[in-house]
């Protein structure tokens, strides 16, 4: 599955490329505000474990998750539970997403929170969409770029003013990471690529091979308050849910129910 997103996302590219709208981006970048740091955010946090909360429609396994689906509304539950950061799917083929919800959640929702641009991110264009329509960070997939595509898109990322968030699912990710480059906050995806399970055995062996002073994230496969206990004891920064909130009738208590009440003094690590 993941070699047949990856080479319709090579279409995309290059359609983008063939196009006009990447140079009315480019010149469009001049105006747009400074984006909100969410490594901040994390190493600010108000909870023990912070929570990137998704806006998530469908997913190739699981089909249509949420069908009164509306980015915005949910993007508002999200800020009323006061979550560290939005993640925003914006691959449609396979995820149903679009690039517009990134714009029009960054628009309407009532307070500033960090927007990841969730989606398969291959050249440097893609990025490039992600500042204009709205990301404060974007997702980088060791599974699918080499090393000097891992150093160029996150060193062409950080040039627009984004953060990356670097996800890793193997040993030999998290070492070819950890050996290339310095990422603004480390993802561990607990869904093997190749079978679609999950397990929290990924990011509790992946754990004792990251660096402290790396904000970390555990990915996928998290529905529960005792999962959330047991990333707090094995000292993971935050989690990455989606599927789990959208199943439910009321987000902003599901959010609160999974991850605790924001707190008004700040958790401040000192990142």
């Amino acid at each position: 599955m993941l070699r047949k997103i990856v080479a319709e996302k090579v279409k995309e590219i290059d359609a983008l490329l063939a196009g006009t709208a990447l140079r009315d981006m480019e010149r469009s970048m001049a105006g747009l505000p400074d984006t909100i740091s969410m490594k901040k955010r994390f190493s600010q946090r108000k909870r023990p474990v912070g929570v990137i909360a998704e806006v998530k429609k469908a997913s190739p396994s699981k089909g249509i998750i949420r069908e009164d689906f509306s980015p915005v509304d949910i993007a508002k539950e999200y800020g009323r539970a006061d979550v560290e950061a939005i993640s925003v799917l914006t691959d449609s083929p396979f995820f149903q997403g679009k690039l517009a919800y990134l714009k029009e959640i960054k628009n309407r929702i009532e307070k500033p929170i960090p927007l990841l641009r969730k989606d398969f991110h291959l050249h440097p264009a893609q990025l490039y969409e992600a500042r204009y329509y709205g990301a404060d960070a974007v997702l980088l997939i060791a599974a699918i770029l080499e090393r000097e595509k891992l150093q160029e898109m996150a060193r062409e990322a950080r040039a627009l003013g984004l953060e990356v968030l670097v996800e890793v699912h193997t040993e030999e990710e998290l070492d070819l990471v950890l050996s290339a480059i310095e990422p603004d906050l480390l993802g561990i995806n607990n869904r093997d690529l190749a079978t679609f399970t999950t397990s929290l055995s990924t990011t509790l062996k992946l754990v004792e091979r990251i660096p402290p002073s790396l904000i970390t994230i555990s990915e996928s496969g998290i529905s529960s308050a005792d999962d959330i206990t047991v990333l707090e004891q094995a000292h993971i920064d935050g989690v990455l849910v989606g599927e789990h909130f959208m199943r439910q009738q009321s987000i902003a208590e599901a959010v609160k129910s999974l991850v605790g009440p924001a707190v008004q003094q700040p958790k401040d690590i000192g990142v």
